[in-house]
């Protein structure tokens, strides 16, 4: 999968852009807060119809405008597609696969895939699970847009219950309601608990030979699925029947909290190197080793599901990680296309800058050396 053209009009800083790309090695260069950035955002945008950095798809529009468009065109094995994104502070969001307008969101999902690396991304280790949560959300629903259908199905059930709880709290009677919001989040819980399981359990193998490599041979990643609801087996109907007994068992308490507490939403991902947690015990170049060695392995696995190696945008990597670790994950990198952003070239080895087609960046305006 290649990104051949982008083209931004009205997009944060710019005005209007047409980049076209004929390498796997992209590199942008400039001053901190010129827009570096921002292309690799929209870039992502196309992907998941969604930015990396903010919910808010009104601060995506250039100041001053009521409206902006991204568009990319991409190559893959099947030929090619067009994406096109369009936003306006006055209308909804559209979006358009090869001219063809789509209805729902999760109609985007495996079109274009890409896989963002940012300063951002410590959240992964640091934060809390919800970060977490999103990004497994984020890295299935690419590989699989059922998963992306049936998180929005529980979500929407999920707060119907809570709803449902609060009300129970002033009307008794209402109680007679919630075995029917509890099957209807057994079952559909059951289905992204399953798939959790089998991302973490693959992505899990693939990041241990990864970090290996990148830590010289010196620490072992260990990463575990903590999820909220424990089941013996993987069998879908096992995992329902334990999420509907979990829900039973939590109801007085969900009724007296007015809330859910067992479920997807309570789910959680743990990192250990070398059996020590990373997320307590860590240092912060760890950190941000285990982040990216997660990130190169959600390329690996991604290219194992779909048969197509996503696009890989690293933002500002340069300045987390050291030398050794920066050559080898220029190792990692493979057939991959990669864009990355940088504020200058000095940390590179020259041997791999040789490789990259080069951008320079400022105040918006793109200039290719």
């Amino acid at each position: 999968m290649y990104l051949k053209e982008l083209t931004l009009n009205n997009y944060r800083n710019y005005h209007n852009i047409g980049l076209k790309f004929d390498s796997s090695r992209i590199m942008f260069v400039g001053k901190n807060a010129q827009g570096k950035t921002n292309i690799l955002e929209s870039i992502f945008l196309t992907c998941t119809g969604r930015s990396h950095r903010t919910p808010r798809d009104n601060e995506l529009i250039r100041w001053g405008q009521d409206s902006c468009y991204i568009r990319v065109l991409v190559e893959r094995r099947v030929g090619y597609n067009s994406i096109e994104v369009f936003l306006s502070l006055k209308d909804k969001k559209k979006i358009k696969i090869n001219g063809v307008a789509i209805q729902k969101l999760g109609q985007l999902m495996g079109h274009f895939n890409a896989i963002m690396f940012s300063p951002e991304d410590l959240k992964l280790v640091k934060e809390a699970p919800s970060e977490r949560r999103r990004y497994m959300d984020m890295e299935i629903s690419q590989m699989k847009p059922q998963y992306f259908y049936n998180l929005q199905q529980y979500n929407r059930i999920l707060a119907h219950r809570n709803n449902l709880l609060k009300e129970i709290g002033k009307n008794p009677g209402a109680k007679k309601m919630l075995p029917i919001f509890d099957e209807q989040l057994s079952e559909v819980g059951a289905f992204i608990i399953k798939h959790r399981y089998e991302f973490i359990d693959s992505l899990s193998k693939i990041a241990r030979e990864i970090h290996w490599r990148i830590s010289s041979r010196s620490e072992r990643l260990d990463i575990k699925y903590r999820p909220s609801i424990r089941a013996s087996s993987l069998d879908i109907e096992d995992i329902r029947e334990k999420f509907f007994t979990a829900l039973e068992k939590n109801k007085p308490e969900d009724v007296q909290r007015g809330s859910t507490g067992v479920g997807c939403h309570r789910d959680d991902i743990g990192f250990e190197i070398n059996g020590v947690d990373v997320r307590i015990f860590g240092s912060q170049g760890q950190q941000r080793t285990v982040a990216l060695s997660l990130k190169l392995s959600d390329v690996e696995l991604m290219y194992r599901e779909t048969g197509e190696y996503p696009v890989l945008l690293l933002d500002d990597v340069m300045s987390e990680l050291d030398g050794e670790r920066l050559k080898r994950l220029f190792e990692e990198l493979g057939d991959v296309q990669v864009f990355v952003t940088a504020t200058d070239l000095n940390s590179i080895p020259p041997l791999e800058l040789e490789k990259f087609h080069i951008y320079e960046i400022e105040g918006g305006k793109v200039i290719k050396r």
